[in-house]
């Protein structure tokens, strides 16, 4: 029997119009969308049809859409947000340069973009476009604005030819025909048939993991109130009663998200009294008792300069990552990796001390710098010299402290706890605003360009399983998040303004939680306190977990259920652990079948995936790795197509 993955030949049907079928309609599919139109053309001209399943709306999708709160923002300034290739891109389709977030609410405000925005419609979008400014938080709400706007900007350039049908609908399965094509049951029983499908569902949840579900078992069994991780614009808080006390673990960005929803969400007001931010309580919020394995919220997001000169990366750059990766047979992220990771920021966070503040420092940068290229990161060395060179203290950067500065932090009392909760946020608060602390930038950029050094040697074959799990899976994502993708600067003032009113108590560092039977209730407990802690009430807020195999998505879910394909496992002599990513192969982004062949049409984007994610929309100028990935698999389906069509199309 024929393998049915094989494409027959062409059809001989001469109406036969090849057809994709993008599998999500958010971000990263209409992004994919604008690269397949922007390099259609070199590839012929005849005709090709598009069908885009997804049941929210196309171009901001789920996470994105306009029907959420209006009190939720993103954590990226309007500046920093775009969608479009620019000259910084090395894709090898053409570039299509657009506006930012900021740019295209300057020019819709200007009149250059007549159909950019439906804002006069609601009173509070239109005048947060006018007010929009480069280092402007927007709202999701006007992000869904950006997003639909392009989405319609990339179906007015399709060339003649090419049509685009959006079907608001899930897909249920992707089956092989016969011929070599795919057929795509929808939910509602609709069924399309593709020459290629490309899956482009961003990010899915997943079946709550043991822990989770014996929560939700143990809630049930008493009455409880238990939220496990979920998307914010999705959860229903309404089980969470007025002056309840509710524990929750996590202080990401979910978790801020959290705290906007229970507290001016419930009709509470912020007010600024001077240069400070004050609550106004309503009196229907719980009270809110807050903390985590950190036990601090993620930094909040720079809005500094650099005021010195900006140094060339120097200890990790990709050409140090490469010869790292090829040095060592079994690669350990935390043994080989981080050294120089940490190395480099230091680097970048005393470079622009030393050159951008002189009089806080004893000597010059390049006298410290002399001595900086021989110390380790971590060690009593660079402590020594920082000691020597840098008159401040405050103005010592230890890798160690600033991960996780609770933990000398024993024994102390719930008000002891909020004293040094608020004192450290409002420390980096300015680090992270202030003009004098503007070396927090230059740790940033090297962050940064640490960052994308990483990603280069990400499908390195010599990683360690373990490593894989730990570090790629998680723990290096996490660090970057902490330090370079936490809330804007305002949100943490809100939550000193919460805690200020009692809304909101920290808790501390190392959260634990037990489900006491004998309670019949949520006991926690931290290592910065010895009080204990017994509410009714839990949320752990962190976004939750992707597994293809459990996918709520049905057609991801059905690849592995089917047997089409299998979730990756990674593993070594000491270690063995399933991801629950979706392989692909890292030249096409084909789907990986279960045999070990990639699938010639399917292809898949998106965090679910074996291939490094770094977000559907991204910072101009940075040459982003999600729209390099757009423009290969487009080009790729372009070609696919070429080879589908009927010669006398």
């Amino acid at each position: 029997m024929p393998d049915p993955r094989v494409p027959g030949p062409p059809v001989p049907d001469e109406t036969h119009v090849p057809t994709v079928v993008v599998l999500g309609g958010g971000p990263r599919g209409v992004g994919w969308l604008e690269r397949f139109v922007a390099n259609r053309l070199e590839f012929g001209d005849a005709p090709v049809h598009i069908d885009i399943v997804d049941p929210f709306p196309v171009g901001p999708g789920r996470l994105w859409r306009y029907d959420q709160s209006p009190l939720l923002k993103l954590n990226s300034l309007a500046e920093d947000v775009t969608m479009f290739t620019d000259e910084s891109s090395t894709a090898e389709g053409p570039v299509d340069a657009g506006p930012s977030l900021a740019e295209w609410a300057r020019d819709a405000r200007a009149g250059l973009i007549p159909d950019a925005t439906a804002a006069d419609l609601d009173p509070d979008l239109a005048a947060e476009l006018h007010d929009l400014g480069p280092k402007s938080f927007p709202t999701r709400r006007l992000q869904s604005l950006y997003l639909d706007w392009f989405h319609r900007r990339t179906l007015g350039r399709l060339p003649a030819g090419t049509t685009v049908t959006a079907h608001l609908d899930r897909a249920a399965s992707v089956d092989d025909l016969p011929d070599g094509r795919q057929e795509v049951r929808l939910a509602s029983g609709e069924t399309l048939v593709a020459d290629v499908v490309v899956y482009t569902l961003g990010h899915s949840a997943s079946d709550a993991p043991p822990e989770h579900q014996a929560l939700v078992s143990f809630a049930d069994r008493h009455g409880l109130a238990y939220l496990p991780p979920s998307f914010t614009a999705d959860t229903d808080l309404s089980a969470f009663e007025p002056g309840e006390p509710v524990l929750v673990r996590g202080f990401g960005l979910a978790a801020v998200d959290l705290l906007v929803l229970l507290g001016e969400g419930r009709g509470g007001r912020f007010e600024r009294d001077g240069g400070r931010v004050r609550y106004r309580p309503s009196g229907r919020e719980p009270r809110i008792l807050i903390g985590s394995r950190r036990g601090v919220p993620y930094h909040s997001k720079i809005t500094s300069t650099l005021v010195g000169e900006r140094p060339e990366p120097r200890y990790f750059t990709p050409a140090i990552a490469q010869e790292i990766a090829g040095a060592h047979p079994r690669l350990d992220f935390l043994e080989h990796v981080f050294p120089a990771v940490a190395k480099e920021l230091l680097h970048g966070y005393y470079a622009e001390l030393f050159t951008g503040h002189p009089e806080r420092v004893a000597v010059s940068w390049e006298s410290f710098r002399d001595r900086f290229d021989a110390v380790d990161p971590f060690g009593d060395d660079l402590r020594r010299l920082a000691a020597e060179t840098v008159l401040d203290p405050a103005d010592r950067l230890d890798l160690e402290a600033f991960d996780r500065p609770l933990t000398a932090l024993r024994g102390l009392t719930r008000a002891e706890v909020q004293d040094v909760l608020r004192e450290y946020i409002r420390d980096d608060l300015a680090r992270r605003t202030l003009p004098e602390h503007s070396a927090t930038l230059g740790l940033f950029q090297s962050l940064l360009g640490a960052f994308g050094a990483v990603l280069s040697i990400l499908d390195s074959p010599n990683w360690t399983a373990l490593s894989r799990e730990r570090d790629l899976g998680g723990g290096w994502l996490s660090y970057f998040s902490y330090i370079a993708s936490g809330p804007p600067g305002p949100r943490l003032e809100e939550i000193l303004a919460l805690s200020e009113a009692g809304v909101v108590t920290f808790l501390g560092a190392g959260l634990t939680i037990e489900a006491s039977e004998d309670a019949r209730a949520f006991v926690a407990r931290t290592t910065t306190s010895d009080e204990v802690v017994t509410t009714r009430a839990l949320v752990d807020a962190w976004l939750p977990s992707e597994r293809v195999g459990t996918s709520e998505n049905p057609a991801l879910r059905s690849l592995v259920e089917s047997g089409a394909a299998l979730e990756q496992v990674v593993a070594d002599a000491s270690h063995t652990s399933n991801t629950g990513k979706l392989p692909v192969d890292p030249a096409s982004l084909g789907v990986v079948l279960a045999d070990g062949s990639v699938h010639p049409r399917r292809f898949a984007l998106g965090p679910y995936t074996t291939s490094p994610f770094v977000g559907a929309f991204s910072r101009p100028r940075t040459n982003a790795l999600s729209f390099r990935q757009n423009d290969a698999v487009a080009r790729a389906v372009l070609a696919r197509l070429a080879s589908v069509v009927p010669a006398s199309a």
